[in-house]
């Protein structure tokens, strides 16, 4: 009970505050200007996570019993410091040496001291646990880079929002049927505010999350999806729905935005270009390209998404060293179909554009026409000769 009430309550506190926060933004002209990689017309107040932050952590202390605070106290810790790096972000740019060592301290928290991390491969590969200090470097490896990840794919209206709220939506089921219900709650309580905020998000947006929302959602996904990949590879057959491949499990979950990383870093290095080079290569600028709207950018990828994460629940019997190179090849071949379509339609709209210097000569050939006096204005007035 407690979970749908702090769900309900997370929803309509930040479907009450969002448009207070968006008058406030633009009148203190915090706005995203169209341009560069944005591609949004019109001035956009951003920083609409703190809507997102604000009603989840009030129907989190809501409702949350006090044992299960002090059960997740060093994730709440985490996840508030996040926000404000994020936060910070958006009101005064941080370096990224900054970023990254604000980054550290929420890791250090998540991993240290309430110990969620990888702790092993849990079979695959022949690997079942890993020394203490390796397990902690892995995991807040992939702590920071996921995080970072889901930072990137936050270029489309109501992309991230979507893809989180499918995430968080499946972590909350699991959690609460193997008897997590703190991190049940906390995951539907994201849902909650999740979705309030879409409703201003979704095409044509009337807000952005920035860094405040993209930073800490995608820190508070994947350090739950560490914990969901750890649980499900330790955990006995009798204690709940065990899938037996956590790896490839964890993967669904954060397809989207993995692949994303995947695809445009090597891209990147293939053309002998900086790997961390901001560009418009991400996979919905791709989608966009192909004249699909924002939307429907959304909706195909939460779409792609919740195939694969159906897919591991289904197949919850095989394990990862049969689920997890079919995922990957799957995401692959279907990468490589989606870029041969995307180059096919940019040729298209090539050809049906006008010539470049076609264009140009006309514009020049219309700067050079001279001005001219109507006829009839001359016969009809009398024109002052003195």
């Amino acid at each position: 009970m407690n979970i749908f009430l702090s769900l309900t309550t997370a929803f309509f506190i930040g479907f009450l505050i969002t448009p207070v926060i968006i008058l406030a933004l633009k009148r203190a002209k915090f706005t995203d200007i169209p341009g560069g990689r944005r591609i949004h017309t019109g001035k956009i107040p951003s920083m609409g996570g703190v809507a997102i932050v604000l009603a989840a952590f009030f129907g989190i202390f809501a409702w949350m019993e006090f044992e299960q605070i002090n059960q997740t106290r060093y994730f709440l810790v985490a996840f508030a410091i996040m926000f404000s790096v994020g936060l910070r972000d958006d009101l005064i740019e941080l370096s990224a040496f900054q970023k990254l060592l604000g980054q550290c301290i929420p890791a250090f928290f998540v991993i240290v001291m309430a110990d969620i991390r990888i702790s092993g491969f849990y079979g695959f590969l022949g690997v079942y646990e890993l020394p203490y200090l390796l397990s902690v470097s892995l995991t807040f490896f992939l702590l920071i880079v996921l995080t970072n990840s889901f930072n990137l794919i936050d270029g489309a209206d109501g992309l991230a929002g979507t893809l989180s709220f499918i995430s968080f939506s499946v972590l909350g089921f699991w959690f609460h049927h193997i008897g997590m219900e703190a991190y049940s709650l906390i995951s539907f309580t994201l849902v909650g505010g999740i979705l309030s905020f879409l409703f201003f998000n979704w095409h044509p947006a009337k807000i952005f999350m920035g860094d405040t929302g993209s930073l800490s959602l995608g820190f508070a996904l994947t350090a739950l999806v560490i914990l969901f990949v750890d649980k499900n590879g330790t955990m006995a057959s009798w204690e709940g729905y065990k899938l037996e491949a956590p790896i490839a499990a964890g993967l669904a979950l954060l397809i989207v935005p993995v692949y994303d990383t995947v695809r445009i870093f090597i891209k990147r290095i293939s053309k002998g270009k900086s790997p961390l080079k901001p560009d418009k290569s991400h996979v919905h600028h791709f989608l966009i390209r192909m004249g699909l709207g924002h939307d429907k950018v959304a909706l195909i990828l939460g779409g792609v998404k919740t195939v694969f994460i159906l897919t591991s629940f289904v197949l919850a019997g095989l394990d990862d060293h049969v689920l997890l190179p079919l995922m990957v090849v799957s995401i692959a071949l279907l990468g490589v179909w989606m870029d041969s379509k995307t180059l096919k339609r940019v040729k298209v709209l090539t050809l049906a554009a006008p010539p470049v210097l076609e264009k140009v000569q006309e514009d020049r050939m219309k700067s050079k026409r001279k001005f001219q006096i109507a006829d009839d204005i001359l016969r009809k007035d009398e024109i002052n000769m003195n």
